[in-house]
């Protein structure tokens, strides 16, 4: 079992920047890669950023591409993400959580996740 906890969310006025935190307890995230997900009010879960299990490579949402930086500490088995530039859209729950397979490359894909975070408030206001 693997339990995701997030930290670090919070309120912000636009243009400004959140890092929030993944940590991982019960098994290593390292041989893992790791996503980002949000939720807005009303709105369907969508794909933010993911990382290799390595750190070497990442992807993100077109949404925040150039603002959110994805990274993580696999000594310390912890995810991060960077939130520049902050605007009132970006604004939703965000989770963590855990690829499926071993070893497998990243996702876009909620389903191909299997261990999820419980979820941390970002709000950002105008």
């Amino acid at each position: 079992q693997v339990q995701l906890v997030e930290s670090g969310g919070g309120s912000v006025q636009a243009g400004g920047s959140l890092r929030v935190s993944c940590a991982a307890s019960g098994r290593t995230i390292s041989s893992y890669a790791m996503g980002w997900f949000r939720q807005a009010p009303g709105k369907e879960r969508e794909f933010a950023a993911a990382i290799s299990w390595s750190g070497a490579n990442t992807n993100y949402a077109d949404s925040v591409k150039g603002r959110f930086t994805i990274s993580r500490d696999n000594a310390e088995n912890t995810l991060y993400l960077q939130m520049n530039s902050l605007k009132p859209e970006d604004t939703a729950v965000y989770c963590c959580a855990r690829r499926r397979v071993l070893l497998s490359p990243m996702s876009d894909k909620g389903v191909d996740y299997d261990y999820w975070g419980q979820g941390i408030q970002v709000t950002v206001s105008s």
